[in-house]
């Protein structure tokens, strides 16, 4: 028995590097394909164990437990879907312009970040259309986040993202259109990701990546590329620890009156006069109320 690491799929054949480093196709025994797993059976960044039978034909036999997986529920409720395994990091790509980040999503992927375990990282791309300092970065920054403010067309800050996805394994996240692929072909050059252009009626980003895929770096690193999605519903986190994916709340929470607070409607809600107060910041409070509320139903 052999060990390796998904780093693509397609079609039911996954491609694996063995540990010895050399590079396998195989397929998924049977029996794994009946077994229930939370979202796909295997994704990129699994570790597995593959069997070369006699014939040359090589099958995956098992599934190592995930140490961290991001996971995101489709919108409207629809099943959650594991898009990378065993990773350190999320680094949220989004652009300041064509399309521009919205805060929700944004908010969205922190806590689908902060659920899962994984530090994450927000990286505003496109500086080169922007004057001024990034939108979003101080408010971010502020609440104990690593922002980086990056360019594909004219370097800015493509350094300081090489440092931090040269070590480990990243994610990267974020709505069609944002730049990833841009980023990792100025980043390594001579990968050729495939970039989509922005649609023209609907001022978003052509999906360009259409499945998973782990991209290893000449640096050392490796760099789970996921599809681009403009929504990210939330699964498996429960309305308890949701407040504990907002760092905002961290220094206010124990002040609260009742024990279990939502912090929503209840009297001597010590985050609540915070953001009455004006030291929340509102759109943020609303990301709250909104998640709150889909993992009451969840």
């Amino acid at each position: 028995m052999l060990s390796g690491r998904v780093h693509g799929s397609e079609g039911g054949v996954y491609r694996i590097l063995l540990d010895s480093g050399e590079e396998v196709s195989a397929s998924l025994r049977g029996r794994l394909k009946r077994e229930a797993r939370t979202g796909d059976k295997v994704v990129v960044g699994d570790e597995v164990a593959v069997l070369i039978d006699p014939d040359g034909s090589t099958t995956i036999e098992a599934v190592r437990p995930r140490l961290t997986q991001v996971v995101r529920g489709g919108p409207g409720g629809r099943r959650p879907k594991v898009v990378a395994a065993n990773v350190e990091r999320l680094v949220i790509v989004g652009a300041v312009v064509r399309p521009e980040l919205r805060q929700t999503l944004l908010d969205r992927l922190l806590v689908v970040g902060e659920a899962n375990g994984l530090e994450p990282v927000v990286v505003l791309n496109k500086m080169d259309l922007w004057e001024g300092p990034p939108p979003l970065a101080g408010l971010y920054r502020r609440l104990g986040y690593r922002v980086i403010p990056t360019s594909a067309k004219d370097g800015t800050g493509l350094d300081s993202l090489k440092d931090l996805l040269c070590s480990g394994i990243s994610a990267m996240v974020g709505p069609s259109g944002a730049g990833k692929s841009s980023l990792l072909n100025a980043i390594q050059p001579g990968l050729s990701l495939r970039i989509g252009d922005l649609s023209e009626k609907q001022g978003r980003g052509r999906h360009t990546t259409v499945s998973g895929r782990l991209i290893p770096l000449d640096c050392g690193g490796l760099v789970a590329d996921t599809p681009g999605f403009s929504e990210a519903g939330i699964w498996g986190v429960e309305r308890r620890e949701l407040e504990r994916c907002f760092p905002e709340f961290a220094p206010l929470r124990d002040g609260c009156r009742f024990r279990g607070c939502t912090h929503l409607h209840e009297p001597g809600c010590r985050v609540g006069e915070a953001f009455q107060a004006g030291e929340i910041d509102p759109d943020r409070f609303e990301s709250y109320r909104v998640l709150h509320k889909e993992a009451e139903r969840g």
